[in-house]
């Protein structure tokens, strides 16, 4: 299916991007993750109905109305800007009114990524450049302490993954790289079309001290 055809079938409308513009200089421009790009991260890395996915800068909600409609998984969505989680909104009593009862819940929070207090339930984290460096630092250890206090798996999907990103990951924090997915066509032309997955599991090192 095409971009029109997949906003169609879930009863949303998120193709449109959109700048930010003033005191925003920290948060960067919204623009939705391609159908097309989400097929293949989900046809090589799993998602479990059993998973409560945050989408930090969720603009207005795509992946969201996406993996609830593909995997019945939870989904929250983290947007600071009004008038994008207003749009969200919108697209979830559109989506509510035709998609069969699930078993997942949808949420929508209008709140600064960074000062989201992390669920305990929650398993996967998205990021799509959302922010500055210094932000996505403040999220991941927000992360991390979640995961101290309730110990358990996380993953941290990145999309177009920027380098700052990925060097205080990998440097800074006991998240490892445990995929990337390359998009077809797209990568051998610009090397940024890709998922890059980083792993955190600290039950695994409790249950050694144990």
């Amino acid at each position: 299916m095409n971009e029109q055809e997949y906003e169609t079938r879930l009863h949303i409308k998120t193709i449109e991007v959109q700048h930010l513009y003033n005191v925003f200089s920290h948060y960067n421009r919204y623009e939705p993750t391609p159908y097309a790009a989400l097929d293949e991260l989900c046809e090589a890395y799993p998602f479990h109905s059993e998973d409560t996915v945050i989408d930090f800068g969720c603009g207005k909600g795509r992946l969201n109305f996406y993996l609830h409609d593909r995997f019945d998984c939870s989904v929250i969505g983290i947007e600071m800007n009004g008038q994008f989680y207003e749009d969200a909104l919108t697209n979830q009593v559109n989506y509510l009114k035709k998609v069969k009862k699930r078993r997942g819940s949808l949420r929508f929070e209008h709140v600064y990524a960074e000062s989201y207090p992390i669920p305990v339930e929650a398993t996967k984290f998205y990021f799509f450049n959302p922010f500055s460096v210094q932000i996505f630092i403040k999220v991941v250890n927000h992360i991390l302490e979640s995961v101290e206090q309730t110990p358990r798996p996380v993953d941290l999907i990145l999309y177009y993954p920027a380098d700052e990103y990925r060097y205080y990951l990998e440097h800074q924090t006991v998240f490892e790289q445990i995929e990337e997915v390359r998009l077809k066509e797209l990568f051998e032309k610009n090397h940024d079309e890709r998922f890059v997955i980083y792993r955190a599991d600290l039950s695994q090192k409790v249950a050694k001290r144990v």
